[in-house]
């Protein structure tokens, strides 16, 4: 077919255009894959690079496997063979290859993010901080520290006196390295950071993979952190053909470490750049488009465009008011069931976005009351249940028997008698003589440790078995092999539990999924090793609807809806401190991701558009009396429906929110703030600033019992950092915040 079939002028302009550096700033809707695709295939229909030349790096397996079946389609089986995957699929990929630079095995396992959690959760307690940090604390700051090219030492000595708590931190990332190495394991972030690490500490290496990638696509480049923009600058170094696609209004994703500046400074790392804009909506009404429009123009920090569409006007964007959170949860079902009726729409169709996971339960009570399917975005995925990680485990362990949370996991599963008391010495024991777990469990005799039971020799025996058995098979055959020895599916099938026949079923899936892997990938990436890498690496966003019902509205947070699109979309629970969150109140470029968090939001709809808020919300306990968030204000009233019987007028003072930072924002700040003290409990009865000490358990009327774990400040000025065991850390000044100490 032709190439530019179908595509408008801007769209052709930037898949004709080869060479140098591109950024193709893509509105929503403005079908963006489909020029990306076409981009691709353009390179290898004109000769311009070999399948095996180009590089496509996206944010989600399924997104690269559609991308690459389109390419196929276009261009034949040969474009099979282009390096097209997430960032973590290529460079583990590469590591694989080349991970003897770094002293690793190729044999290398990847931990998943609750292998991550497993292995700081048991650091955590061998430390005796379990009352002092939480381990997604200690997760998040470790992931952060690698982002930015930090590993436990240099950590440890920027972080150095700064408090109590990144001193703990720096002692949890410095044995969760060891560890890792230890078990010839990396995490996600290792797969960035070591990918850094062999190009920028062996030229020859990087000299190797700049030549062979003539072309660099990038996807999604507002999304990249900062490791992930480093290294496609290394890659791209020679040849200077990066590609990069994306969209600066629907960067949503600080708090994972994507870095806006990556796509606003584009221009800068490469001056000879050429853009284009895609600025044609080719999915939402006029009507939606223009209110999007109006509200991502109020942010400072953006790349201009100007988003157009030729579709029909639609009709004005509906604005629920509701007296209480339960009431607005009522209307929105009785909304989508109207609705249901007027358009004889199915409830696929229907989508119901919000801004935090904990607003789902009243929406899915009032679902439920009138008879409407639903379905939960974001769900526990397949490889993620309890019965498919054990398996893994085994094959991890066949491939990789240094992998200590793969042992830890499975030793004793299939139960074989090997208790928790005979583990926790075992641990010990490796521990304290700086032994990996699995040289203990293998050499246990060797080593005279003659106190423990035949079960452990018995177990260390099928491990090395599988591993011996299986090093020369295709990843379904050693599956097939493993799996049958691990004695997992007939526990499963022997089990009186009626949910482990689901169980067994799941773990029968697997093994069709190393089968569906062998079939097609080629045949030197067909093992064992490589099947692990790619389990590992599926995210939330690459499972499939197994669900034969697929009739359900879809109930998902916003962040989840991103690249998503719906006929009917709701936005819940739209009221200052919830969206935008009262974190990003007196921050600016923290506000700025909350107003493209809400153009997102926006752009998923293509015919339907809602607003809903609530006077009266339940939060933390107590009812909180809440003002409508100062987003529906920046869209023109032109585009807005608003109830015939409001609850209230416009409240004009938000229209002065905007980029206002200072007084308005600092009196809105309070109001909110004296809002929700006005309900503290008659019997509550705070202590003296002075009583308030570092260590101390105090309690707090909303967000319950904390333990103090920083003070700064002086007299009216004094704050504390709490760590509360429901409501995460808080900081809170103490003039306001009216603790009480309990011990």
């Amino acid at each position: 077919m032709n190439l530019l079939t179908s595509l408008n002028e801007e769209q052709k302009k930037a898949v004709l255009h080869a060479d140098g550096p591109i950024m193709i700033i893509a509105g929503a809707g403005s079908g963006k894959t489909t020029v990306l695709t076409r981009k691709i295939a353009y390179l290898l229909a004109q000769k311009l690079a070999s399948p095996s030349e180009i590089l496509a790096l996206t944010f989600s397996n399924k997104a690269a496997k559609e991308m690459k079946n389109r390419i196929i389609d276009l261009v034949g089986t040969h474009a099979q063979s282009l390096w097209m995957g997430t960032f973590h699929s290529i460079f583990s990929k590469i590591l694989r290859f080349e991970c003897d630079y770094l002293g690793y095995p190729n044999s290398f396992t990847i931990y998943d993010t609750d292998d991550s959690l497993s292995l700081i959760k048991s650091i955590i307690k061998e430390l005796n901080l379990e009352n002092k940090i939480k381990p997604a604390t200690a997760a998040k700051c470790i992931s952060l520290a690698k982002n930015y090219l930090m590993d436990a030492e240099e950590y440890a000595i920027k972080n150095a006196n700064l408090n109590e708590n990144n001193e703990h931190i720096a002692s949890i990332y410095k044995i969760y390295e060891q560890r890792c190495k230890l078990s010839n394991a990396m995490d996600f972030d290792d797969l960035l950071l070591n990918t850094f690490k062999l190009f920028d500490k062996f030229p020859n290496v990087l000299e190797k993979y700049q030549s062979k990638f003539k072309y660099i696509l990038v996807d999604e480049y507002q999304d990249t952190n900062h490791l992930q923009y480093r290294i496609t600058k290394l890659l791209a170094a020679e040849h200077q053909n990066i590609c990069v696609v994306g969209d600066d209004a629907q960067s949503i994703y600080a708090f994972r470490g994507a870095d806006i500046q990556n796509i606003l400074n584009f221009q800068k790392d490469y001056p000879h750049a050429k853009t284009f804009k895609l600025e044609l909506n080719y999915r939402s009404t006029a009507n939606i488009v223009q209110a999007a429009n109006h509200v991502i123009a109020n942010n400072q920090f953006q790349l201009k465009k100007n988003c157009y569409t030729l579709n029909e006007k639609g009709e004005k964007i509906k604005v629920i008011e509701n007296l209480n959170d339960q009431e607005e949860a009522q209307k929105i079902a009785n909304y989508i069931r109207e609705q249901k009726v007027r358009y004889a729409y199915f409830n696929s169709d229907f989508a119901i976005l919000y801004r935090t996971n904990a607003q789902s339960r009243l929406l899915e009570d009032a679902l439920r009351k009138v008879g409407i399917p639903y379905r939960i975005y974001g769900g526990l995925s397949f490889y993620r249940r309890k019965e498919v990680k054990d398996a893994l485990a085994y094959l991890k362990l066949a491939v990789n028997p240094y992998d200590e949370e793969a042992l830890l996991r499975v030793i004793n599963y299939p139960p074989r008698g090997i208790g928790d008391t005979t583990l926790e010495k075992l641990i010990t024991y490796a521990h304290e003589n700086n032994l990996s777990l699995w040289d203990v469990i293998y050499n246990i005799r060797q080593l005279g440790i003659q106190r423990f039971t035949a079960a452990v020799e018995s177990f260390a025996k099928l491990i090395a078995y599988n591993f011996q058995a299986s090093s020369n098979l295709n990843a379904y055959d050693a599956c097939q092999l493993i799996i049958k020895n691990s004695g997992i599916l007939a526990h499963l099938k022997n089990s009186n539990d009626p949910q482990d026949h689901t169980r067994w079923e799941n773990v029968l899936e697997l093994i069709n999924a190393a089968q569906e892997f062998v079939l097609r990938v080629n045949e030197n990436e067909n093992t064992l090793p490589f099947f692990l890498q790619e389990a590992s690496l599926f995210t939330d966003l690459d499972e499939e609807d197994t669900d034969q019902n697929t009739d359900k509205v879809t109930l998902m947070t916003v962040h989840a809806a991103k690249g998503l699109e719906f006929t009917s979309v709701i936005i819940a629970g739209l009221e200052e401190g919830l969206f935008p969150s009262s974190m990003t109140l007196l921050d600016q470029r923290s506000l700025e991701e909350e107003r493209r968090l809400f153009y997102v939001a926006i752009t998923r709809a293509k015919k339907h558009l809602a607003l809903s808020y609530a006077r009266n919300r339940l939060r933390f306990g107590s009812l909180d009396r809440m003002d409508s968030s100062r987003f529906i204000y920046e869209i023109d009233e032109q585009y807005l429906e608003f109830p015939s019987h409001r609850l209230s007028p416009l409240n004009t003072n938000q229209i002065k929110y905007k980029n206002d930072f200072t007084a308005i924002n600092l009196v809105k700040f309070k109001e909110i703030t004296n809002k929700n003290q006005t309900i503290i409990p008659p019997d509550f009865i705070a202590d003296p600033i002075d009583n308030i000490q570092i260590g101390k358990t105090v309690e707090h009327f909303k967000f319950g019992k904390g333990k103090v774990l920083h003070l700064e400040g002086k007299n009216d000025e004094k704050k504390a950092i709490v760590q509360f065991e429901k409501s995460g850390t808080k900081t809170l000044m103490l003039k306001f915040a009216k603790l009480k100490v309990i011990e």
